[in-house]
């Protein structure tokens, strides 16, 4: 849809099935420069009145604010809100439903888009559902698993050893409920103490009323970390939550996952077609992605300091005007004795121990 003329968006609301859409459309110089739904949680009672009421103030917020906004459904604040985009922006706003013309085509076209996009999104979360609860038969629960966690390990050659710790529920991935842990004290490339320090952290602040309770563990690992996750929830007064180890085939290939559940003779069998299995496999590979984002991160922060952190003399202060004044690690390396004597802190005979912990005379 174009037109000769038009400067404003279109916002487009819908609550079907539990669920609302708003879908925003950018119409510049009268031509469609795209959309964008938008998904807002916790609105799936709400009437599009209502939501459009919550949407439209907080979406425009430290946003430019086009001086024509069309809604398909107009709100009982419009004018509060109309007054409060108005203030922010400098300029006139209006807030309308239109009525005729080339105004309601374009609200057709919003529509359309958002029906498309919410009809998607509940396919997807109803085919979510069916894994969901595919899994819960081939474990054999008594209620549907609808928070998931799972433990991954990260390291280089038992170095930098960070523990992932990610969370899905019935609506996809609980990012804001995603956890990192730097591990500490253990013997390098012992993963077993790893999982045992990270799930002890994770399950003791349970105990302390911090974070929501899963209802299954899952275990990126085979009998040893289970049993190490065993000991920890048993410890904890935590026994009776599920715990599932998954640990990768022979050959490391998908489908051939070997799956433990405490309490069950066994291996629980599932077929590599099983869309159980597919919601496992897709929540044990997030775990992973993010525990070697996080072993990344470490691994590249130290890199950054480790050396100049072992040098007698040279405290985190001075460290830090070294870097800011050569402009990073490499940088300081490259310097000579007298150039690193002109930051302000490091003596004559400081920055010749800098030099030779570089330079290998030391």
């Amino acid at each position: 849809v174009s037109s000769d003329q038009g400067e404003f968006d279109v916002l487009a609301a819908i609550v079907k099935d539990g669920m609302a859409v708003v879908e925003v459309c950018f119409i510049r110089g009268g031509r469609n420069l795209g959309s964008k739904s938008y998904f807002p949680k916790g609105s799936g009672d709400s009437s599009p009145e209502e939501l459009l009421s919550a949407f439209v103030p907080q979406y425009y917020l430290g946003k430019n604010v086009p001086t024509e906004i069309l809604l398909s459904h107009e709100p009982e604040d419009r004018d509060l809100i109309q007054d409060v985009l108005q203030t922010e922006s400098g300029h006139k706003v209006s807030l309308r439903k239109p009525q005729r013309g080339q105004g309601v085509r374009w609200m057709q076209m919003a529509s359309t888009n958002a029906d498309i996009s919410l009809t998607q999104r509940l396919s997807s979360r109803s085919n979510l559902l069916q894994r969901f609860e595919m899994l819960q038969d081939a474990l054999s629960l008594d209620e549907l698993p609808k928070r998931i966690e799972c433990f991954d390990i990260s390291h280089t050659r038992g170095e930098r050893t960070v523990a992932s710790c990610v969370v899905f529920g019935l609506e996809g991935a609980i990012k804001a409920d995603y956890r990192k842990f730097n591990i500490e004290g253990i013997t390098g490339g012992d993963d077993y103490a790893a999982m045992n320090q990270a799930l002890t952290r994770r399950f003791t602040r349970l105990q302390k009323g911090e974070g929501k309770r899963p209802d299954l563990l899952l275990i990126d690992g085979g009998k040893g970390q289970i049993k190490e996750a065993q000991e920890v929830l048993e410890e904890l007064n935590l026994s009776d939550l599920p715990i599932l180890g998954i640990a990768k085939g022979p050959e490391r290939r998908p489908g051939e996952e070997t799956l433990f559940l405490v309490g069950r003779e066994g291996e629980v069998t599932l077929t590599a077609d099983s869309p159980a299995l597919h919601l496992l496999q897709q929540v044990r590979d997030e775990a992973h992605r993010f525990a070697i984002t996080g072993h990344r991160q470490r691994r590249a922060k130290a890199r950054k300091t480790s050396t100049l952190e072992h040098i007698e003399g040279l405290g985190p202060k001075r460290r830090q005007k070294l870097l800011q004044q050569f402009g990073g690690l490499q940088e300081v390396q490259r310097a000579g004795v007298e150039d690193l004597a002109k930051v302000d802190g490091i003596s004559k005979s400081l920055a010749q121990k800098i030099y030779d912990v570089f330079h290998g005379d030391h």
